[in-house]
């Protein structure tokens, strides 16, 4: 979401895994990118948020007008942004402090395109302003400043989008309310923007580096709290904690990163307005933080301080968080949504709140990278995993076909080699930290570098 948001998700921004930027979630309205690379939304649409062309809510997923060739989405508070396969970037919804980018503050019910940004991989929306990542690992920024969330110390507003005075190298960007995080390639993460409740981890509103945090490869923004995941699929958290939203069994915030507890194994992440989500590498969802509206998905009301999981999910490749509800995607395609309905941010035909989770009625299938698995390949022996700079691959048979490719999260093959039996070397120091899958015709394994 806005992320609230981060929304999240997030192809290298906001969420680790096959379904990255495939779902997005804004303060009442949420989006998903079809097999077709077509857009579905549904929810409020007070502000045109749904881009279709008018400004009912609809309680049911509708497509956004003439949009095709999508590869990321993501949802601001009231507007929503889309990365089309050529690497420009569409945004529609409300436009009154400049977010949609397109040089005036007129909202639109249908898509723009936001002016002079080509190159993008990933892109995520705040209360007001928006981030988009260039594939030089440059940030750029539009929309309201008022707290320095563009990333050019506190000047005006910017209707068009600007360079945030940030390091080179950044590799994932994450929005919340009024304050953004970004994670460079080695690991570290950098934040500017509004720091109320100490969201920044940090002291400076320009970008400076997290405090006490390293080894990260994934990030994520709530509306005044942040995450992060370490190699180790640990999750820390930093900010707001009024209800819990750091997930250490307080609800005392903090400024400095603590440790989610008992959460490991995570390989995605995403925050709410005061909620929390991952998901495992068993595809299992966990939730913490406010759930007075069900958010949390455990079949009760019940604030959470710690994880819980998420009743009945499984097969989870990535989730997001609204504006207390909540998003998540399977492998299957299947998009499921849980908490507040106003709205129809739910998208299953009702404003029938749900503690637990249920189906946007005629949705589509949504766009998934199709690994068929993450083990180890039978036949094949990759090593190490993570990496840091060689990959290592040997095939103990003779391969039905000797052709293999590492995909990024965007689904763009990045690397090609012809596999023999005797050892492969693959240099992968160019390419920057993150999620990678590797494939052969019939299998595939997740790789991560760090």
């Amino acid at each position: 979401m806005k992320k609230h948001v981060l929304l999240g998700v997030v192809i290298l921004s906001f969420a680790l895994n096959a379904g990255a930027q495939t779902i997005a979630a804004g303060d009442g309205h949420a989006f998903s990118i079809c097999k077709d690379n077509t857009v579905r939304g549904w929810g409020q649409n007070f502000d045109g948020e749904l881009g279709n062309g008018n400004n009912n809510n609809s309680y049911t997923p509708v497509a956004a007008s003439g949009l095709a060739g999508v590869i990321a989405i993501a949802a601001g508070a009231n507007h929503t942004l889309a990365i089309k396969s050529n690497g420009t970037i569409w945004s529609w919804g409300d436009n009154l402090m400049g977010a949609l980018g397109d040089g005036t503050t007129t909202d639109h019910n249908t898509p723009v395109q936001v002016s002079g940004i080509t190159n993008a991989i990933a892109v995520c929306g705040g209360s007001g302003h928006s981030i988009a990542l260039k594939s030089d690992g440059t940030v750029w920024a539009w929309g309201n400043n008022a707290f320095g969330q563009l990333g050019i110390s506190l000047s005006a507003s910017s209707y068009t989008p600007v360079q945030t005075n940030i390091v080179s190298g950044i590799i994932a960007i994450a929005c919340g309310d009024y304050h953004n995080l970004a994670l460079k390639n080695d690991g570290t993460v950098w934040s500017w923007g509004f720091d109320t409740d100490g969201q920044l981890g940090q002291t400076s509103i320009i970008p400076a580096q997290v405090n006490g945090l390293t080894g990260v490869i994934a990030i994520a923004a709530g509306a005044r709290h942040s995450l992060a995941i370490k190699s180790n699929g640990t999750i820390w958290a930093w900010g707001k904690n009024a209800n819990g939203e750091l997930g250490n069994g307080s609800k005392t915030s903090s400024s400095t990163p603590v440790q989610v507890s008992n959460l490991t194994g995570v390989i995605a992440i995403a925050g709410g307005m005061d909620h929390s989500l991952a998901v495992k590498n068993d595809g299992t969802v966990w939730a913490w933080g406010a759930n007075s509206s069900g958010q949390i998905g455990d079949g009760t009301y019940t604030d959470r301080t710690t994880p819980v999981k998420v009743s009945g999910l499984s097969g989870a490749v990535a989730v997001d968080g609204g504006d207390e509800y909540s998003i998540a995607l399977k492998a299957d395609g299947k998009v499921w949504t849980w908490g507040f309905n106003g709205s129809g941010r739910l998208g299953d035909g009702t404003t029938l709140d749900s503690e637990i989770p249920v189906q946007p009625s005629g949705l589509c299938s949504a766009l998934v990278l199709d690994i068929d698995e993450i083990e180890p390949l039978p036949d094949i022996h990759v090593y190490p995993n993570p990496i840091s700079d060689y990959l290592y691959i040997k095939a103990y048979t003779a391969p039905d076909n000797n052709r293999i490719r590492i995909y990024d999260q965007m689904g763009r093959a990045v690397v090609e080699e012809n596999l023999s039996i005797k050892e492969l070397q693959i240099d992968m120091r160019h390419l920057p930290a993150g999620v990678y899958y590797l494939r052969t015709k019939r299998q595939g394994v997740k790789l991560i570098k760090k």
